[in-house]
């Protein structure tokens, strides 16, 4: 039980970096919509989607062997504020889901700094470092599967020709669907990232996936 709930707190504190991430980047392109609406701050409470934060971490860690994720609320902008508002919304899409990379890549070294120890402090360091570290792995993949509203429709939306309108209009936010089909996803397709998922564990911690 002590686990779980570690891993809705860093999974709640890595959601709000991930989103802080997204308003600091668009702030910078020139948006200032984020810093005016009070959303550059780590303060949970600014950030909190009663479902991505609460409910839906909590059924997923009623599932035996299942991942504990979800999401924070989105930070807003205004597409009309960037110079190039498509691969404006690509960099600030990707700045969630890097920094969740990045905070795996940190823990990643007190995980390995740690890795020799069995028992004590140490010991106890290495656990939650590894929680963390698949925690922000998980958040980063997840965001960059290309169904809207995740990061990474905003991302291929960018990099595909305006011919495939179509193509970009189903990654669209206005994609009547997408929250159906993301919900579909998260309960029936998430091994599909599985893979990437482990791969990364591997590449940062150095062991298997446990």
């Amino acid at each position: 039980m002590a686990i779980t709930i570690f891993g809705i707190i860093v999974l709640i504190f890595s959601a709000v970096i991930h989103e802080v991430s997204h308003g600091f980047i668009a702030d910078k392109l020139g948006d200032p919509t984020a810093r005016l609406s009070g959303r550059l701050t780590l303060n949970p409470l600014k950030h909190l989607d009663p479902f991505g934060s609460v409910i839906l971490p909590i059924l997923l860690s009623l599932i035996p062997g299942g991942i504990i994720f979800g999401w924070a609320k989105p930070v807003p902008y205004n597409p009309y504020n960037l110079k190039d508002p498509e691969k404006g919304a690509a960099k600030i899409a990707l700045a969630g889901p890097l920094s969740n990379l990045v905070l795996a890549l940190i823990f990643s070294i007190v995980f390995r700094i740690t890795a020799a120890e069995t028992g004590g402090i140490f010991y106890n360091l290495n656990e939650l470092s590894g929680i963390i570290v698949l925690i922000n792995i998980v958040l980063g993949v997840f965001n960059m599967v290309p169904i809207p509203p995740l990061d990474g429709a905003k991302v291929i939306t960018a990099v595909i020709p305006d011919r495939a309108y179509k193509v970009k209009r189903f990654l669209s936010e206005n994609n009547p669907y997408g929250w159906i089909i993301l919900i579909a996803f998260i309960f029936f397709g998430l091994s599909v990232i599985d893979p990437v998922i482990s791969f990364l564990f591997k590449i940062f911690t150095g062991v298997p996936i446990y």
